[in-house]
């Protein structure tokens, strides 16, 4: 059937790995390894109904890891061509600019112990034009809120010190606490789940990962916030005015010297940091990496500063690991 195809699925990390005799734990319902269960993060569910879906599409997903280096994930499953006629297309969602004027100052908490997690929830933020505070569990979570009065917090549940649960219950429990309001980021999709943080004090809840839409939604339905929209035909004529900005500036500045050779000029010390910035989703320190570069090699700040301000961390790595190949064959060659 030329309509069948098999398609293949992998998920790779850079993770602590698994060790042997903890493989099979892994698709077991409420099975955690000792590296999930140090975490202190899951339930032991996510492996076993991903599981269920890949048998009930007829594949069977496979584990390889290696101590101290990571694990890959994978499998196959057998899918039917469509035309193209078929596939619907999504409306494209309207992106938020910033907020409209005349509205209060609004101020949001961010409680989130994951740093990646907390700076795109903040950069997310900050961006649109809310004043953003954060914490890193439940016990900086309480001080924030008594200092800074946020009109509304998003409050991770699971996290070290104090978890969000009981960070809910002591910021609720104050006659100030109750006009504050506290939506919950959890990754957890099962429904008593839900019931215990609703009971816990949340308003709201939002389940990991979420869309940025999602996002400002949540704020707009809680705060009653007013947003600035980009305009479908004003987005595509940005789009268009930056990449011919681009290609100019390749042309211009690049003098036919691709994105590897400016790499390739950088001490390997600095492109080890890069590296590892760009695995952490560190785009902060990206950028204070970018300040090293000379002048002389413009092309590759410019853009490693794009990529970091719009976190395209995938496309550093990209770029570092095409680089070390291209440097490997010239080596083998000579």
């Amino acid at each position: 059937n030329n309509k069948q195809q098999t398609i293949h699925f992998e998920v790779e990390d850079t993770g602590p790995g698994i060790a042997p005799e903890e493989v099979d734990k892994l698709f077991t319902t409420f099975g955690q390894t000792e590296t999930g269960r140090k975490s202190l993060e899951g339930t032991g569910l996510g492996l076993a109904i991903s599981q269920k879906f890949v048998h009930l599409m007829g594949g069977d997903i496979t584990v390889s890891s290696t101590l101290d280096k990571g694990t890959t994930f994978a499998f196959d499953i057998q899918l039917e061509l469509s035309k193209a006629t078929e596939i619907k297309i999504p409306q494209e969602s309207r992106k938020v600019m910033g907020l409209a004027p005349n509205q209060p100052n609004y101020r949001i908490l961010v409680v989130e112990d994951q740093p990646a997690n907390r700076l795109l929830l903040v950069k997310m933020l900050t961006s649109v034009g809310f004043e953003v505070y954060e914490a890193e569990n439940g016990k900086e979570a309480i001080a924030l809120w008594s200092k800074h009065s946020p009109h509304l917090i998003f409050m991770d549940m699971r996290m070290p010190v104090m978890d969000g649960y009981e960070a809910t219950k002591r910021i609720k429990s104050h006659l100030k606490g109750q006009a504050t309001v506290i939506i919950a980021l959890t990754a957890s999709a099962l429904e008593q789940d839900r019931i215990v943080i609703l009971s816990a004090g949340c308003d709201d809840f939002m389940r990991k990962p979420f869309r940025e839409e999602v996002l400002v939604q949540k704020i707009a339905q809680h705060l009653g916030v007013r947003y600035l929209y980009e305009e479908s035909g004003t987005k595509e004529k940005k789009e268009r005015i930056q990449g011919e900005l681009r290609t100019d500036e390749m042309q211009e500045d690049c003098s036919n010297q691709s994105l590897d050779f400016h790499l390739s000029q950088m001490p390997r010390d600095w492109v080890a940091q890069l590296h590892e910035a760009a695995l952490k989703c560190l785009d902060h320190v990206i950028i204070q990496l970018i300040e090293q570069i000379p002048a002389a090699h413009a092309p590759l700040a410019n853009t490693l500063e794009e990529w970091a301000n719009n976190f395209l961390f995938n496309q550093v790595i990209d770029l570092i690991q095409s680089a070390q190949a291209r440097e490997s064959k010239l080596a083998l060659s000579n």
